[in-house]
This record gives structure tokens, C-alpha cells and sequence, in this order.
């Protein structure tokens, strides 16, 4: 491949070429920790997620087997995450790889 080929190619994804862009998506699954995911060291989900959060660790959505990292500057959707720690969420925003820049965050149904 050329020079010029190679730094198209890099500009292309560093600019988030095509299909790596984010969509805006509603995922609905358990509010986690990023640390922990779905296997907490603590028996209890809704203490181990507050207390690795308290430590510096994102809210996570654990939806089947995959984690999303859930990203968000609203304290209103902080403090609703924490509310559903170990519960099932429903988020929506823009979905980009294993993050989601949350737009909005109620609660799931709960699936027996």
C-alpha cells in the first residue's frame, strides 16, 4: 500500500469511518460496575456496584454476556443508575463499541 493509501486508510477510522460511528440504540439489561460486569466479587450486585463505583469505576449495562460501559455527565442519570444498581435498566443514547454516552435511563422489566 502506498503512504498516501496508509493515511487515508488512518485518517478513515480515526475519524470514525463507516459502521464505526455510534447509533443511537435502547439497551435494556442489569446496571453493573465496568469493574465488576456481570461477576461481582461481593454476593450482594446492588452493594458491589455502589461500592466499586464510589471507588472510581463506571456504571456498566450488562445486557446477555456483553458489558457496555455507560458514560454520562447528567447527575440525575448518576443518581438514577445508582438507584438501580443491581437492577434491570432500561438506557437509551449513542452506542459506539462497548460504550454508551446515556441519554436517558428508567427502569427495566424484570424478567423471571
Amino acid at each position: 500500500m502506498t503512504r498516501i493509501g496508509t493515511v487515508l486508510l488512518v485518517g478513515v477510522f480515526a475519524l470514525g469511518g463507516p459502521g464505526l460511528r455510534a447509533a443511537e440504540m435502547t439497551l435494556e439489561g442489569t446496571v453493573a460496575d465496568a469493574k465488576c460486569g456481570a461477576k461481582h466479587v461481593m454476593k450482594d450486585a446492588a452493594a458491589c456496584t455502589k461500592a466499586c463505583v464510589d471507588k472510581g469505576s463506571a456504571y456498566a449495562l450488562v445486557v446477555g454476556t456483553k458489558v457496555y460501559t455507560l458514560k454520562t455527565s447528567s447527575d440525575k442519570d448518576k443518581v438514577e443508575l445508582g438507584k438501580l444498581a443491581g437492577k434491570m435498566a432500561k438506557d437509551s443514547g449513542e452506542v459506539g463499541g462497548d460504550n454508551v454516552m446515556v441519554k436517558s435511563v428508567a427502569m427495566g422489566i424484570e424478567r423471571k
